[in-house]
């Protein structure tokens, strides 16, 4: 078959996602950074290829009933290009062509709301209209935005700017993979809103469809780092109330990583790790607005393969460029108000990150074999790189 350039794959990929995508991170795989495994005409997988491993980003997008046959031929057509391969952020675990069951570690769960039943749900929920009223107060409006103004230059702007303001406030390096801010692609299929404060914004939300369960995922919601307080809650608010008057039935904030019932040592290293990104505040921020539900997330790999290296491929795949490169550059973003020797002592956890999480993983991973044998494998994981695969397998 003729090779296709990226943004044809790009759009080919969008029209399995509006006929197949039934999961809240299926919309992602349209960003521009992620490579396709093609099988046949109507199923694909998009993946980083970490140099040592193919990281897929949630499940197959394919109707249920071509999922497990997907799910092998792509850990198959990884292994003949000596790589290995794993599922991040499945909502359910994977099953190969066989039946066999992957193998399935928790990671976290996200919140699901009805947005029909926001305002019932407002109404009992006093804190949250005192915020909204504080904001109000203060000027803060918000306003949906059509495809078109993100094409217009004033709108682009402001979003990128503001874009821009908030990644320059965090401590961290932009990461890759699910968690990049690309606000502007495949603008027709996205609704956005903004908070504006005297014609200036000041917050951004964008979301992204869920299509085969008519309902949308907030991808985006960043707010300026000068931002009143309640920036943030006034734009969810604007979301669930739009969601709502379209009797869309499914909204999603999106994963709270290391939240739910996780292992016990999964719990530990969600301990040793608050010094760098603060999970229970993220859990507890989107628990505020007390969803329906909450539904669990998998990372999923082959059974043949330790867990410790589905875990240390994964945080890879975030990490773009190497947990050394990504320390050194949190090392270089040197905010004024932080002393050097501050980020300093970030740079050494978030370089030694990717190999403790694997190690504490695969110590806990019992089942999986003896402490030795993990070790072993922790070992050879960070040596080995294998020969790099095709960018496009299939037709």
């Amino acid at each position: 078959m003729p090779a296709r350039g990226a943004a044809d794959e790009r759009t080919r990929a969008l029209e399995l996602v509006l006929r197949h995508g039934s999961s809240a991170t299926a919309f992602q795989t349209v960003h521009a950074s992620f490579r396709y495994f093609w099988y046949g005409p109507d199923a694909c997988v998009a993946y980083a290829d970490t140099g040592a491993a193919w990281v897929a980003a949630g499940a197959p997008t394919a109707a249920a009933h071509e999922r497990a046959a997907v799910v092998s031929a792509f850990l198959n057509a990884a292994r003949a290009a000596g790589k290995r391969a794993c599922f991040f952020a499945a909502e359910e675990p994977l099953h190969g062509l066989d039946g066999e069951r992957l193998g399935s570690l928790g990671i976290g769960e996200q919140p699901v709301w009805d947005p029909r039943a926001w305002p019932t749900l407002l109404r009992g929920h006093r804190s949250l209209r005192e915020q909204l009223r504080r904001a109000r107060a203060k000027g803060i409006q918000t306003r949906e935005l059509a495809a078109s103004d993100l094409h217009a230059p004033r709108w682009r702007e402001q979003i990128q700017n503001l874009c821009d303001r908030w990644l320059s406030s965090r401590r961290l390096a932009p990461m890759a993979f699910l968690v990049q801010l690309e606000p502007f692609g495949f603008a027709e299929e996205r609704r956005t809103f903004v908070a504006e404060q005297n014609g200036r914004v000041i917050g951004y939300a964008g979301l992204i469809p869920v299509p085969a369960r008519g309902g949308w995922f907030l991808e985006h919601l960043v707010r300026d780092p000068e931002a009143p307080n309640g920036t943030s809650e006034l734009l969810v608010h604007a979301v669930m109330d739009w969601a709502g008057r379209a009797q869309c039935g499914f909204l999603t904030l999106g994963l709270a990583p290391l939240s739910g019932e996780l292992s016990p040592l999964l719990r530990l290293v969600r301990g040793a790790s608050r010094f760098l990104y603060d999970f229970a505040g993220l859990r507890a921020y989107k628990a505020k607005f007390r969803p329906a539900s909450w539904q669990p997330a998998y990372l999923c790999f082959p059974r043949r393969e330790h867990v410790c290296f589905a875990v240390f491929d994964t945080l890879a795949a975030f990490a773009q460029g190497g947990f050394f490169r990504f320390g050194l550059r949190t090392l270089l973003r040197g905010r004024a108000l932080l002393p050097l020797r501050t980020l300093a002592l970030e740079l050494v956890p978030w370089t030694l990150l990717g190999p403790i999480w694997t190690a504490i993983a695969a110590a806990g991973y019992t089942s999986r074999g003896s402490l030795a044998a993990a070790s072993n494998a922790l070992s050879n994981s960070l040596t080995a790189r294998s020969k790099p695969g095709p960018r496009t397998i299939g037709s």
